[in-house]
């Protein structure tokens, strides 16, 4: 019985023995290998097609590649033993351009998180430094698109852009949740930009809690000289809307009165008088401004969303999205999105938010401002009446 017993105890060894050696030397499944190399994904989109490298770096490769000449040449991202700049660059965008989590980007440029966040911020960091140089005070002529249109010329040749806030959810602590929530009850910060009539953002104003009215961002600007708003010529202005007050530099609509370009739509809808008339033009040439807007957003998505950043981040991803913007605008004006732009309407989604966000001032107007638009709108009218011009 004892032998038998041993007998039967070596077999279990042995059965053990062989289980545990075709588990781990025949049966066991290898470990999965990267769908690319480390430089593959980089090779794949720079040596692809413009499609491509249009739907993960959110723009053509010629200008992919001078962005990157140009924060090499000053200086502001530097290459690194397993990083060129060209990587760390489209690293940003890929997480800006599709708001991916840094886990995503970790797969699919086969480096690890703490890499991936070094340079993400590294080139926030340099971006962000650019955009110095790229938002640029507008030229004081009159602008072309003003210029050539019957509409606008000779009544807006002064004005040389458009202003407007903009609204985009925001991740903050529960503390301060209360003062970032916008009349939607939504988180959002609120952002000040001005832009030019060629689709280039002038000014960028980001970080201001989604409770806090456009007029009093503006106000808060003009009145800190750390915050570099460009200096207004004399006599010229920018269009604003409703929320604003109508003073020297700004123009506002006539207050009370029809302004969005929807309530003019339709059969007996053509302005009345001289202030409609008015209001419908400022409205169509400070269009301009959501058209930036829009594009902007539909470049980054990462500003559609509340991304899980430090607020501080938040508000520098969109000064460095703006930057991006114009470097693209300047490099390559038919761009995919800004030809698109001409065929979406973006007005209709903004114009919805605006009546629901505009809050018309108190009557604080300067004298100047008041009869500067007056003068405006009767000129407009005299010459609609006379002539027939298009409305």
């Amino acid at each position: 019985m004892d032998d038998f017993d041993l007998e039967l105890d070596d077999m279990e060894l042995v059965a053990a023995a062989t289980g545990y050696y075709y588990y781990n030397n025949i049966h066991k499944q290898p470990c999965p290998k990267p769908l690319l190399s480390r430089s593959g994904f980089m090779d794949e989109i720079l040596s692809g097609d413009e499609e491509r490298c249009r739907e993960m770096l959110r723009m053509d490769k010629k200008v992919f590649f001078k962005l990157c000449d140009i924060l090499r040449k000053k200086d502001l991202l530097h290459d690194t033993s397993g990083v060129k700049i060209e990587e760390q660059v489209a690293i940003f965008l890929n997480i800006i351009g599709h708001n991916e989590r840094n886990r995503v980007i970790q797969e699919r440029f086969q480096h690890s998180g703490e890499t991936i966040s070094r340079h993400f911020n590294n080139a926030l960091k340099a971006i962000k430094s650019l955009s110095r140089e790229i938002l640029q005070p507008p030229d004081p002529a009159t602008p072309s698109e003003v210029l050539t249109s019957s509409r606008f010329y000779p009544y807006f040749k002064d004005c040389i852009g458009a202003m407007d806030g903009m609204s985009i959810p925001a991740n903050v602590p529960a503390k301060d949740q209360a003062r970032f929530r916008n009349r939607n009850g939504v988180v959002t910060q609120n952002i000040l930009a001005a832009c030019t009539f060629d689709l280039r953002f002038i000014f960028v104003y980001p970080g201001w809690e989604g409770s806090a009215a456009d007029s009093r961002i503006l106000r808060a600007v003009l009145e800190d000289p750390d915050q570099n708003f460009p200096l207004i010529p004399e006599g010229k202005y920018y269009l604003v809307d409703g929320s604003y007050v109508n003073m020297g530099g700004f123009i506002s609509p006539f207050e009370g009165i029809r302004y969005h370009l929807h309530e003019y739509r339709g059969a007996n809808q053509q302005p009345r008088n001289a202030h409609e008339l008015f209001n419908h033009r400022h409205a169509s040439l400070r269009l301009v401004i959501q058209r930036c807007f829009g594009i902007l957003k539909e470049r980054f998505p990462i500003l559609k969303l509340a991304p899980a950043y430090a607020f501080r981040t938040q508000r520098d991803l969109v000064i460095a999205a703006c930057a991006i913007h114009n470097h693209v605008r300047q490099e390559d004006p038919d761009d995919w999105l800004f030809s698109d732009s001409l065929r979406r309407n973006f007005e209709e989604l903004h114009e919805l938010d605006d009546q629901v966000e505009t809050q018309y001032p108190p009557m604080m107007q300067d004298q100047g401002a008041y009869m500067l638009r007056n003068s405006i709108a009767s000129e407009m009218w005299s010459n609609f009446m006379n002539e027939w011009d298009s409305w």
